[in-house]
């Protein structure tokens, strides 16, 4: 994403009783409008993340609320009462989309006060849609706060209170300005909320009168937060309310939104493991929610991601209206691992080098009840998957679950492995890995919803042995790609799983190349060890059951069979013996 500032299309200046608004438009004005509302101790560059992600899509309209940015500045505290910010946002509305209702993404304070707005009477014919981020309802807070007391329930309103205990400070006058005079320099506020949101400091977006504003704008919580909070109002609105909150957020508390369904016609609620700031953290997140939500409203037809988000939509199975993709599931472990998500709801696509095979697994699958779609796929060309990928996305949507399965054995000394064999088994075991997240986890990324990637490594990629040099070096190297990707992603939301199989008997042990035997010997060979993995009675849906486990726990690394776990454990902590022991055995 580029770090320059969006240059609107066009400006305008919206007169609201004796305020003037600096009002700046981005994109198609013919298209669904969408209107941005900052909170403190922002202005509209809070935004500059998310415009461009919008803006190829809607009309998207962003403006300084009054004593903010270029918007007329005023010193007087009643000035900020949440019903003035009310009437300055229907000003705008009216202004940028006259006759026609607008939708609404706003954050912080911005959402407070759009809280106020669509709970008025006139929302009905000028908010389409509303979608709240880190910014709750007052009144609402208040009744919770309320409501929790009488029960005698007072850990969730004491946890509130002391998330919010920095507010007395803010509402103190004159206090802030010798207190907080440090943290109100740019750079210092820059690192500071990067911090506290786990991005870099660039990305945090200030307008040209930051310290202004960060001093101006604290008098909103001197005019709102004890009144609202002390004889809350019973607030209801028709508007449909998205809910974006933050898991992290050190200010507004998760349990504050759970009786947000009481209040609200419609209400969709999405949980994000990010803090406060998301138009900095997460600009891709906020614009596919709110993108999804206006496609709903004005097309009735919801994104499987929405629907899963809706409050009060009966709960069934905990991977419905999911995608999941799966490499290398024409048998095995991917077989299973299909059959496994298609049970709890899943939709399927799986593709295998051999078609008949993946086209089996599709009808396994739709035999059970379940949907699958089969997929011819090379793992190990780079440009067939990326067409792959951009095929799947265009058809069925970008995957929630990919799972790298796709893989081949290996065995032989080092030397008389040649250099095209010890290639393939890395082109395909960890080439096939680094492709599939190149191409579907670039889209997850891009999505900004979070999702999960699952890379098949191996009980091999932390067991030296003699004999395994190519298939062992290759999982060794899914296994620590799989640990840089999760600390890459980790800021996405999308958790990288690494599955670790020990003796798991599936096809590849039967199809396992061994170098320097004849075609005889190494057919004995195969049959030998295809037995034996066999005898070991631990199949590929144990292996599936581990996977969809590590999904549902967001588990990092999974050694699965017994002997993947001890040897895990083991190697960490005398790896000394595991390697004097490994020159003096060879298991093939």
């Amino acid at each position: 994403m580029s770090d320059s500032t969006p240059v609107p299309d066009a400006e305008r200046t919206v007169r609201s009783g004796e305020f003037d608004l600096a009002v700046y438009e981005y994109g198609d004005p013919t298209a669904e409008t969408i209107v941005l509302v900052h909170g403190w101790p922002d202005d509209h560059h809070l935004w500059d993340r998310v415009i461009p992600l919008l803006a190829r899509r809607f009309h998207v309209v962003a403006y300084d609320t009054r004593g903010h940015g270029r918007s007329t500045r005023t010193t007087r505290t009643r000035d900020y009462r949440l019903d003035a910010f009310a009437g300055d946002f229907f000003a705008v509305a009216d202004a940028v989309s006259p006759g026609e209702p607008v939708h609404v993404l706003a954050h912080d304070w911005g959402s407070v006060q759009m809280w106020e707005a669509v709970c008025d009477p006139r929302a009905a014919a000028r908010i389409a849609s509303f979608t709240s981020v880190s910014g709750p309802n007052l009144d609402h807070l208040g009744q919770w706060m309320r409501a929790k007391l009488s029960r005698g329930a007072a850990w969730g309103p004491f946890t509130q209170l002391l998330s919010s205990a920095y507010t007395f400070l803010f509402m103190t006058p004159g206090v802030p300005r010798v207190v907080l005079r440090p943290l109100s320099a740019e750079a210092v506020w820059r690192r500071f909320v990067g911090l506290m949101n786990d991005t870099e400091p660039r990305n945090v977006r200030l307008g040209p009168n930051f310290r202004e504003d960060f001093f101006d704008g604290m008098r909103i919580y001197r005019a709102n937060i004890v009144q609202r909070l002390v004889d809350p109002r019973e607030r209801r609105t028709e508007v449909p309310v998205q809910l974006v909150i933050a898991r992290r957020d050190v200010a507004v508390r998760p349990a504050g939104y759970s009786d947000e369904a009481r209040w609200t016609s419609r209400l969709w609620r999405r949980e994000v493991a990010a803090g406060h700031w998301l138009p900095f953290s997460h600009p891709e997140l906020l614009a596919t929610a709110t993108g999804e939500l206006v496609d709903s409203i004005t097309t009735g037809s919801a994104s499987p991601a929405l629907r899963r988000a809706e409050v009060g939509r009966a709960a069934h199975r905990p991977f419905d209206d999911q995608l999941v993709v799966i490499t290398g599931g024409g048998s095995g472990i991917g077989r299973e691992t299909a059959l496994a998500f298609a049970r709890l709801g899943a939709q399927i696509v799986v593709s295998d080098l051999n078609l008949d095979g993946a086209k089996q697994t599709a009808a396994l699958v739709e035999g059970e009840g379940g949907v699958a779609h089969a997929y011819s796929l090379d793992v190990s060309d780079g440009a067939a998957v990326a067409e792959h990928a951009a095929a799947v996305i265009a058809t069925h949507g970008v995957p929630d679950v990919l799972v790298n399965n796709a893989g081949i054995g290996q065995a032989g000394d080092f030397f008389d492995t040649s250099a095209t064999e010890f290639d393939r088994v890395l082109r395909v075991n960890l080439g096939g890995v680094v492709n599939g997240c190149r191409t579907f986890g670039s889209a997850m990324a891009e999505r900004g919803l979070g999702g999960h990637i699952v890379n098949l490594s191996s009980m091999a990629a932390y067991t030296p042995q003699r004999g395994f040099s190519a298939y062992s070096t290759s999982k060794s190297a899914v296994f620590m790609f799989s640990d840089c990707l999760r600390a890459e992603l980790a800021g996405k939301g999308i958790g990288v799983h690494t599955i670790c199989p020990g003796i798991v008997h599936t096809n590849i042990v039967a199809t396992t190349r061994f170098s320097g035997l004849s075609d005889e010997d190494e057919a004995a060979k195969q049959a030998r060890y295809d037995e034996l993995y066999r005898k070991r009675h631990y199949g590929p849906e144990k292996v599936a059951e581990q996977i969809v486990r590590a999904v549902r726990d967001d588990r990092a690394v999974v050694p699965v069979t017994p002997e993947a776990h001890l040897q895990y454990h083991f190697n960490r902590f005398a790896p000394a013996i595991v390697r004097f022991v490994a020159a003096r055995v060879k298991l093939t």
